[in-house]
Formats: C-alpha cells, structure tokens, sequence
C-alpha cells in the first residue's frame, strides 16, 4: 500500500474516533444536560465524520486502487495528493478552530475553499489513471 493512503487512511480513522467522541458528549448531553455549550461541538462532530473520516477513507482507496501508469509503482506527480492530504486537514481545522476565531469572519469560508481545492487537486492527480476496461 502507498504511503500516501496508509496517511490518508489512518488520518480517517482518528477523525473518526474525534467525531465518535463529539457525537457521544452530544448525545449524553441530550440525555442529561449538563454544558450548554457543548452543543458548539456539533459543526466539529459533523466535520470530522463527514470530511475527516468518509472522504479522506474515500480519497485513500481511491490512490491505492486506481490503475498506475505502467508496470510498478508509478503513480505519476504524487505532489498533488500530498498537496490535497494536506489542504484537507488545514480546512478541516480551520472549520473546525472558526468559532474560537470570530474576528476572522472568511475562516469558515476559506476552509471550505481549501478542502475543494484539495479535492480538484486530488480529481487533477487521478483523472488520467481512470481508464477503460482493457487500456
């Protein structure tokens, strides 16, 4: 498997347990109130599952299973999935960290810019390795 899906894969499954966690404060905290607040954590849980876990598992697979160039190992630019691994989790966080940042009213709107521009770059790397059956 390349090293760059054992990244993307088990950076999923740390966003996965965060949002299982954040999920599991809410959930308690719907059951017995006990912090107002914590219902802050509802953007994170949703992120962290949504873009965390289910997207960065999807893009992972999608670079270890796409056909490569040739024979072996290559994979062509591999600069461009390292770029969106890392735009990935910067707008994740910076979704993540807005609230505590409300001076900055574009962070949440520049996290979203970043996690598609992580997913153009990540389509950019892996549409020519999507082939025909047979080619």
């Amino acid at each position: 498997m390349p090293i760059l899906s054992v990244f993307f894969i088990r950076t999923s499954l740390v966003y996965l347990g965060l949002g299982f966690t954040y999920g599991a404060l809410l959930l308690a905290n719907k059951g017995v109130p006990f912090s107002s607040p914590i219902w802050g954590l509802l953007s994170g849980h949703i992120e962290f599952l949504l873009i965390g876990w289910i997207i960065q598992l999807v893009l992972g697979v999608a670079y270890w299973i796409l056909p490569r160039f040739s024979h072996g190992p290559v994979r062509g630019n591999e600069a461009l999935p390292w770029l969106s691994y890392v735009l990935i989790n910067a707008g994740i966080w910076m979704d993540l960290l807005s609230p505590l940042f409300h001076e900055i009213p574009w962070l949440p709107a520049l996290g979203k810019i970043t996690q598609t521009a992580a997913g153009a770059l990540f389509l950019t790397h892996a549409w020519p390795r999507i082939k025909p059956v047979g080619k």
